[in-house]
């Protein structure tokens, strides 16, 4: 799952997302602007801003809310949902948290600006995010209008490409990816990202897939539908 949430209007975001449980995979939440506050079950509390992210790793179970810590104003980020393999479905819960000026920069002679969550660059810039179960690659890249990015990819990997800002073409194709369009990479070793004759902004994503049986009931990531229902029991009885 990913999704982009956006709004100028504080009636849209105001009531935020109060305690609501997960189990069985993670959150990722980067923000472009405006402020959200993280808190959970397992004690984590933390707010992140315009280019920050978080990381909560929900494993056998956590309740957390992400409520708007602004009143007016743009709300703009992601959310990504990461599987976590069958064998580490149920671990502790863990959470980590980086504001922007925690986060890996690049700045490339072109006049590219690349911001590294997880993975590493062609240059060997690295995230600070550590996940070990799907070694992701996580990277916001800004990139002026005719240049190129390419990034080194496992093959195996599933990948993809969003454009926030502008256009781009990937590899070969004389197709453009225009704002808030995305893109599924194929498999490959190498992804070469041209910028348009505008200015470019988009995030690179991709992770190792886990080739395992994938059953989602609401909030809840497992790999069957018993322990889906497994996960709506324990919750109701107050075990998470």
């Amino acid at each position: 799952l990913f999704d982009l949430f956006e709004s100028n209007q504080a009636s849209d975001y105001i009531g935020g997302f109060p305690d609501h449980p997960h189990r069985g995979f993670e959150t990722v939440t980067y923000m472009l602007a405006g402020k959200m506050r993280h808190k959970d079950s397992a004690g984590n509390e933390g707010v992140i801003s315009a280019n920050g992210v978080q990381w909560m790793t929900a494993g056998k179970g956590v309740v957390h809310s992400e409520m708007p810590e602004q009143e007016s104003g743009l709300l703009k980020g992601f959310q990504l949902w990461v599987n976590l393999p069958k064998t580490h479905k149920m671990i502790e819960p863990a959470y980590q948290e980086f504001p922007e000026n925690e986060l890996a920069m690049e700045y490339g002679d072109d006049g590219s600006e690349i911001r590294v969550i997880s993975g590493t660059t062609n240059k060997g810039t690295t995230g600070p995010v550590i996940n070990s179960h799907v070694k992701p690659t996580y990277m916001d890249v800004n990139l002026p209008a005719g240049t190129i990015f390419e990034q080194a990819l496992p093959m195996k990997d599933n990948a993809f490409v969003f454009v926030i800002d502008g256009s781009v073409s990937v590899g070969n194709s004389d197709q453009q990816l225009q704002q808030n369009q995305l893109g599924i990479l194929s498999k490959g070793d190498t992804v070469t990202i041209t910028s348009s004759s505008e200015n470019s902004n988009f995030l690179l994503i991709s992770g190792k897939p886990l080739n395992e049986d994938v059953a989602r009931g609401g909030p809840f990531v497992m790999n069957t539908k018993a322990e889906v229902m497994q996960a709506f029991h324990d919750f109701q009885n107050n075990k998470f």
